[in-house]
């Protein structure tokens, strides 16, 4: 905690130290319980007084009206509270904590990448029916792709074969996480009554009179359970002994472990990403958040307690960006979003510096100087004016024109360009056409803004055809921007049936040879390239090295080829998708003196890699989805049939209480309409979650019907 005694990081007119602030998401699988969870904090933090609910469309940070008719988060809504803790080293001590709640539908995974990328820790919320569910899996993986820090809620203990220590267990066997408890549940399902602290040894009985979960009584662990207490807090000081050298030698000693000694190094091990602690409740009824909230200030870190930010300087020299509100100011515009009243709203996570409004920021992606004329805390649809911002903080600006999601804004002079976030590619595109020449120019500007909000979200249109096409996550990715465009913008349009975004690649090494020879009077065009193309591994991306000896190619015109190259890897020769993971060696040409252009070799590197691509055995390839079915057992045979008959890999099969988990690999094209058919084989009581995998060589038996169904998936 030496960073946090160094006072001079904070501002005297800030209204929480660095040291009280936390800056947190509540991730999770769909249907998990996040939203709920975020409401029930809200409400205990005193933000709102009567709690929203999910299925009544009442809750605070489900503000869109999609999101409150589908009863699913689709944008992830940042919102401020104050705690003040109840128990633990921090007790008394009041805390600003701003929280984003993210989605749990694959289809907006975008919002959970960027949100994670600024936060400084996470709750993520695991159902204790179903533990570890698909996009439990991907959030984990994103929480420990930008490293940060993580306790579990484990959520639904109310619920029907909740069983706690089996969702531990599969977050250690699924995740490979260093998952303990530190309080116990007292009961399940409807016995659940309240939960024992492992840190303090005592019990937090709920008052069945109050159903808020406001009142709870502390007292001595009931006898049935002290055994299975003592049991895990021994398991729990063996675990966190790896991380706290001075807890293990009390232990060895045998010497007595106070609360205060368990909690700092239940700290100290969160922080170091290599613990997760895992705390068992029931959002729903209300019990349990209030220790997910002392956890939250007791184990996750203020942004002090974490490494520097890393960023990069115009000549690729690394820049470490500390919080510290007398710096130069410095951060990264995370989410656009556009508003009916004061426009384009950015999103921004301050690292260093205190930004007032009427600041002007440089970016340095565009060089251009920003005016920032309103700070907003947000509330998630409301809004709050402020006058300054400080580091660590999380805020809207108002008047920022030319910034996309990830571009830094920083103090004139501070060359900076912090890391920002990175986004799957679209795996399914269709075309949409406005109904009237009157919607022509109103859908060009929704798309516009749409795709300014959404970075996985892409707009292009078919030069052979004219059409527009739009490219995202999902079905429901693409459902979900007809609607905003439909009541936001007010556009009519007809949308044509869902593409895939295929790829083509090469199977083989080729060799490709492109002339570019014109004469038509005066001076002509000259202009040729020779190159040889190698297939790379599945997700290496594209390499092209100029191997160009002797001048055989002039400097000026080994760009152009290049260009050249890039342009016609846009297009395959199958069926005109792009061209994906390749090495090209531009080896050898030849030049004329005077008729040789930038133009020429241009047209020469496009003609050289569509040679090469006839020759290289040329594949398709499609995305293959990650598919989890949960059905009751009747319906199991019926469904993996019906998977197998999608050209399915059944990957694993699992027994949870009285459903099975059916795990599947399945080609994104098997899988339109899936959701009607999977309630129609299971009478509605099956569910199934999907996410993107990998991309995969089609099959030569069904090749052919794909050329011939599919239209280009160009975007």
């Amino acid at each position: 905690m030496s960073a946090i005694a160094t006072a001079s990081a904070n501002s005297p007119n800030r209204a929480f130290p660095l040291e009280q602030t936390r800056n947190i998401g509540i991730v999770a699988h769909i249907d998990a319980g996040k939203t709920t969870t975020t409401e029930r904090i809200l409400f205990y933090a005193g933000v709102v007084h009567k709690m929203g609910e999910v299925h009544e469309g009442s809750a605070v940070t489900d503000w869109m009206e999609q999101e409150r008719e589908r009863g699913i988060t689709i944008t992830s809504a940042a919102i401020s509270c104050n705690w003040t803790n109840q128990h633990g080293p921090y007790a008394g001590l009041n805390h600003r904590i701003n929280i984003i709640d993210t989605p749990g539908h694959v289809d907006f995974t975008a919002e959970v990448e960027r949100s994670l990328r600024v936060l400084d820790g996470a709750v993520g919320v695991f159902c204790a029916v179903a533990g570890v569910q698909p996009q439990s899996e991907t959030v984990w993986r994103q929480m420990t792709k930008y490293h940060v820090p993580r306790i579990a809620f484990v959520n639904k203990m109310d619920r029907v074969g909740a069983d706690f220590l089996a969702a531990i267990e599969s977050m250690r066997d699924r995740l490979g996480a260093n998952a303990h408890p530190i309080f116990l549940p007292i009961g399940a399902e409807d016995d659940f009554i309240g939960l024992i602290d492992l840190t303090s040894m005592e019990a937090r009985i709920y008052d069945v009179a109050d159903a808020s979960g406001v009142t709870y009584e502390i007292g001595e662990i009931p006898a049935d359970l002290l055994d299975q207490a003592k049991e895990y807090r021994e398991n729990l000081i063996e675990a966190l002994a790896d991380f706290d050298d001075e807890l293990a030698e009390k232990y060895l000693e045998g010497k007595v472990l106070t609360a205060d000694d368990l909690r700092k190094a239940i700290r100290k091990a969160t922080i170091s990403q290599g613990f997760c602690a895992v705390i068992p409740g029931s959002a729903f009824k209300n019990k349990g958040v209030q220790a997910v909230l002392d956890s939250v200030i007791n184990y996750l870190p203020c942004p002090l307690e974490l490494p520097p930010m890393k960023g990069e300087n115009s000549k690729g020299a690394e820049v470490l960006v500390e919080p510290n509100d007398n710096g130069k100011v410095a951060g990264l515009a995370f989410k656009l979003m556009n508003d009916g009243y004061v426009g384009k709203l950015v999103f921004f996570r301050v690292y260093s510096g205190a930004l007032e409004k009427g600041t002007a920021l440089c970016n340095p992606r565009t060089g251009k100087t920003e005016r920032i004329s309103r700070l907003l805390l947000m509330k998630a649809d409301a809004r709050e004016d402020i006058d300054t911002a400080y580091s660590g903080d999380i805020c809207a600006l108002v008047g920022v024109r030319d910034v996309v999601t990830g571009d830094t804004l920083c103090a004139k002079g501070y060359d900076v360009r912090l890391e920002p976030p990175t986004f799957p590619e679209p795996v399914i595109s269709m075309s949409i056409e406005p109904k009237t020449t009157a919607d022509q120019e109103k859908m060009a500007t929704g798309l516009q803004r749409l795709a300014e909000e959404d970075p996985t979200f892409v707009v292009s249109s078919d030069e052979e055809t004219g059409q527009t096409l739009i490219a995202g996550m999902g079905e429901l990715h693409l459902e979900i921007i007809k609607d905003r465009l439909f009541r936001e913008f007010k556009v009519g349009a007809e949308a044509g049936r869902p593409q895939i975004a295929y790829r083509e690649a090469f199977s083989a090494s080729a060799e490709g040879e492109g002339r570019f020879v014109r004469q038509s009077g005066g001076k002509g065009q000259y202009g040729h390239a020779r190159i040889k193309v190698a297939p790379r591994e599945r997700g290496a991306g594209i390499e092209i090295e100029n191997a160009i000896v002797g001048g055989a190619i002039p400097k000026e015109f080994i760009k152009p080829t290049i260009e050249g190259i890039r342009e016609a890897a846009n297009n395959g020769v199958l069926g005109g998708y792009p061209v994906v993971d390749f090495k090209v060696t531009l080896f050898d040409g030849s030049f004329h003196e005077v008729d040789s252009s930038e133009m020429a070799f241009k047209m020469a590197g496009i003609f050289a890699f569509r040679q090469a691509m006839e020759q290289g055995s040329p594949v398709l390839l499609e995305p293959l989805m990650h598919v989890e079915v949960e059905t009751p057992e009747d319906y199991q045979g019926d469904i993996m049939g019906d998977l197998n008959r999608r050209r399915g890999q059944i990957q694993n099969v699992q027994t949870k209480s009285a459903f099975v988990s059916i795990s599947a690999l399945v080609p994104l094209q098997e899988m339109f309409g899936y959701s009607t058919i999977v309630r129609s084989l299971s009478k509605g009581r099956a569910s199934f979650s999907m996410e993107p995998e990998r991309f995969e060589e089609v099959p030569p038996n069904v090749l052919s019907t794909i050329l011939e169904t599919s239209t280009r998936g160009r975007y």
